[in-house]
């Protein structure tokens, strides 16, 4: 690595994501952080041009956008080297001093991009590792396993500071040779939370309400999600338990067949996709992720912060939020009997809703307040930090829409 790009100064970045909207959902609060370091910041996204309301609010806060070719999954060889060369293009017109790459194709081709254009510092943040690296690694995901590998490598050899959400993914780069020992790597506690914006909502009351957000993916949890709750309502049948998210172009993804098969059976009330995730929080109880692996997710850091208990797997990504037995429960990825066992206990012992809720509260204002994640992020990067951000729950803002990948 050339140690003059290491010294540069930044004064212009690039954040780029592989989906627009969550520009202004998980990065809002960095972005502000970092225009009020005094940085000229821009945005690239796949359909980020063509979403009115996203566009708009990032020129709000003056972001410049920039549309980018970028399909979120498959792998299509001409369509991702269209990307790459997008962002070459992108990046010899700006000149930034740094990119910032989030998600999976974003930090393998922008930063192999970035390194082609000579952009004196490049940063990768591992937000999750994804459908080729959980289940079972056999036929095309085995292949997809091993060609994203051996492109995560390139890219990262090529990056100047790695972040990840927890310990287990960085780990886990290191043993496979794909975080070279040269490159330097940082832990942060995922996203943050905007625990103004994600403020403290009273428990409901009557029959215990479970909740669960997330895309329809098999590595989410979302059959073993809905298998306890059939098992649980056998012996509680007024126990409510919902379901927020969409259907996916993912190859992990639920069918609609199978969703509506669900349905009809009874056992869980689907929301379908919100804007806002916040009213189905409030009218939760206890929030539920039985996934595979996560980053950090985000979801749970947003229940969290409404004081909610929570259920989750003792998987990379996610026992990282719950002390077991303190503020929820940790159950064995795929586990449908410790899921609803898990279940059974709050329902059989309703004060630990609101004990565990109320330090579910505390540990996001003291370990995931978004404030002190971006106070990392930015330091790490080398670019002063003022501890205070311009981004509140009264920014102007979109929606909450969590089940998108952070």
């Amino acid at each position: 690595m050339d140690q003059h790009e290491s010294s540069t100064s930044i004064r212009r970045i690039i954040v780029v994501a592989g989906f627009a909207r969550s520009l202004i959902n998980f990065r809002g609060p960095l972005i502000c952080a970092l225009q009020e370091a005094g940085l000229e910041v821009h945005a690239a996204a796949p359909g980020i041009l063509s979403d009115e309301v996203t566009r708009c609010q990032l020129e709000a806060l003056g972001v410049v956008a920039h549309e980018i070719p970028l399909q979120r999954t498959g792998t299509n060889p001409s369509k991702d080297m269209a990307t790459m060369a997008a962002f070459y293009r992108l990046f010899r017109q700006v000149r930034p001093d740094a990119v910032l790459a989030y998600t999976i194709k974003p930090v393998i081709y922008a930063t192999l991009a970035a390194w082609l254009a000579r952009v004196p510092r490049r940063f990768a943040l591992i937000t999750g590792l994804g459908y080729a690296f959980t289940g079972e690694a056999t036929g095309k995901r085995a292949a997809v396993l091993t060609l994203v590998r051996q492109l995560y490598a390139r890219a990262i050899g090529r990056a100047h500071l790695v972040f990840f959400q927890n310990p287990d993914d960085l780990t886990l780069f290191r043993e496979l040779g794909l975080l070279p020992e040269r490159v330097p790597s940082q832990l942060v506690n995922g996203s943050g939370i905007d625990t103004e914006r994600y403020a403290v909502a009273p428990l409901p009351q009557g029959r215990p309400v479970f909740l669960m957000i997330a895309r329809l993916l098999g590595d989410k949890g979302v059959r073993e999600y809905v298998a306890a709750a059939a098992l649980v309502r056998q012996h509680h049948p007024e126990t409510i338990f919902r379901l927020v998210g969409d259907l996916d172009d993912n190859p992990d993804s639920v069918s609609r067949v199978e969703l509506e098969e669900w349905l009809g059976a009874g056992h869980i009330e689907y929301l379908g996709q919100l804007n806002d995730v916040r009213p189905a929080i409030c009218e939760a109880c206890v929030y539920v992720l039985p996934s595979y692996r996560e980053g950090t997710s985000r979801t749970v850091l947003e229940a969290m912060a409404m004081g909610r208990s929570i259920i989750t797997t003792n998987a990379p990504g996610c026992r990282e939020t719950v002390v077991e037995g303190d503020n929820g429960f940790l159950v064995p990825v795929k586990s449908v009997d410790a899921l609803a066992e898990a279940m059974q206990r709050f329902i059989d012992n309703p004060c630990l809703i609101v004990s565990m809720g109320q330090r579910s509260r505390e540990m996001a204002e003291s370990k995931y307040d978004v404030h002190k994640v971006n106070a990392v992020l930015l330091e790490a990067m080398g670019i002063p930090y003022s501890t205070s951000s311009g981004f509140t729950a009264d920014t102007p803002s979109l929606p909450a829409k969590s089940h998108v990948n952070n």
